[in-house]
């Protein structure tokens, strides 16, 4: 029945996928709950907590107790009264609670403690970029596939003109108004376009094939919201690319990443020069022991012997380094190279992020400029494909002449699409790097 139970629910949850239209903001929210990085990088968060309550505990002195029983055989010494036994059996048996306290070792437990609070930080900006990166990924997958949506229905809706001038092809032909090559001209015009419908179509799903994988969701009846994206305008470029520069250099997580490496590394430095500075501890023992042999010249009952033995041990240790044989010295030389490091990993993110920024930024220029130089060509195309199908049917030219004018319209309708979504998602890069969210 629990099995009967499970496939049935694994059914339903199938159905619902299949069923319903994703929005972006689901994709995004669903790619951001399983995603494999996302759920390792969240794992190490909680590795972090467990790092972070073990250097707590290193404040803590630590308690430990032990028992022992021991029989010895032949010549030895007896454990309580030190006397030399011969050829004997001799029964002890002792105890012992300790308790030991760091008193100081150079600071090394408290940078420590703090080195845990840092690598948290440092774990929960990363898990922030690759959530940053993982929307961004989903937001150009989803656009993909309403680009190639709108692509699907130019060419069917060319693929339909075509049906219907065929029609009207036929329709001439048989009237004598026409020669019967516009009938094979216009039946491989009709063919084509319906190849074109075909590649539009595998286009489409394989658009939505590499979003279903990046949602970890079953392909099979997987669909999007269709959105109606706004026509780009000037409203949204962006005119000056500094306070995008400016903004990610304060807030972006690969800049915050690389700042709190520095500081890390400058833990690291003062952990190895705690190398060089005595170290004190604090002992305490608590022990007591009890012998038995058949030489004994005074005994005693078990617990009163244990009771009589009884004793407290306290010691103060110092431990002042001389020589490690140059451990302490490359530990630190090492150190302070990993912090040079750090520091030009800083410089080589800000450089990074700032060719990303002015790229993105160039290329939204070009973007829009392209999408205007589109929608001035389409509309010169639509007018001459109007006027050409017009003359073509008063017979002033040639089927051949129709269709370089349909392609040039055709072509001028994919031109506009391309630069359309061209700019939208590199607007959408640059809102990304502003911090704005990430809607069509």
């Amino acid at each position: 029945m629990k099995h009967i139970c499970t496939v049935l629910f694994l059914i339903g949850t199938l159905s619902s996928f299949a069923q319903k239209k994703w929005s972006l903001k689901e994709c995004v929210d669903h790619a951001l709950e399983h995603n494999i990085s996302v759920k390792q990088s969240q794992n190490n968060l909680l590795v972090n907590a467990q790092d972070i309550t073990a250097a707590k505990g290193q404040f803590l002195p630590s308690f430990s107790g032990s028992l022992g029983e021991r029989m010895s055989i032949g010549s030895g010494f007896d454990p309580v009264s030190n006397q030399r036994i011969n050829n004997q059996t001799t029964h002890s048996f002792n105890y012992n609670l300790s308790v030991n306290q760091n008193v100081f070792n150079g600071f090394r437990t408290l940078n420590l403690y703090k080195q845990s609070l840092l690598n948290q930080e440092i774990n929960n900006l990363e898990l922030a970029r690759i959530k940053d990166n993982i929307s961004l990924n989903v937001v150009n997958a989803y656009l993909n596939v309403l680009f190639n949506i709108e692509n699907l229905e130019i060419a069917k809706n060319q693929f339909d003109f075509s049906q219907q001038q065929l029609n009207q092809v036929t329709n001439l032909v048989n009237a004598g108004v026409q020669p019967r090559a516009n009938l094979f001209t216009s039946e491989a015009t009709l063919s084509r376009d319906e190849q074109q419908v075909t590649i539009a179509e595998n286009n489409y799903n394989l658009s939505l094939l590499s979003l279903s994988q990046l949602l970890q969701v079953p392909f099979n009846g997987f669909k999007v919201e269709v959105v109606d994206l706004d026509s780009p305008s000037e409203v949204l470029l962006y005119k000056d690319v500094t306070p995008i520069i400016n903004y990610a250099f304060e807030n972006r997580n690969e800049i915050g990443i690389a700042e709190k490496n520095i500081e890390n590394a400058e833990l690291s430095t003062e952990i190895s020069k705690s190398g060089y500075l005595p170290s004190v501890s604090f002992n305490y023992g608590f022990s007591s022991v009890w012998s038995e042999s058949a030489n004994d010249f005074l005994k005693q009952d078990y617990f009163s012997e244990l009771d009589l033995n009884k004793g407290h041990n306290f010691n103060l240790n110092v431990n002042i380094p001389i020589f490690s044989r140059f451990q302490n010295k490359t530990a630190v030389a090492k150190s302070r190279i990993q912090q040079e490091n750090s520091k030009l990993n800083l410089e080589q993110a800000k450089l990074d992020l700032e060719s990303n920024i002015q790229r993105a930024f160039t290329d939204a220029q070009a973007a829009f400029k392209a999408y205007n130089a589109a929608k001035k060509s389409l509309a010169s195309q639509e007018f001459v494909f109007n006027s050409s199908n017009e003359r073509y049917t008063l017979g002033n030219i040639t089927a051949f002449d129709l269709e370089q004018a349909r392609v040039q319209f055709i072509n001028a309708q994919s031109s506009l699409i391309n630069a359309k979504f061209d700019f939208i998602f590199k607007t959408k890069v640059l809102d990304f790097y502003m911090g704005k969210p990430l809607t069509p």
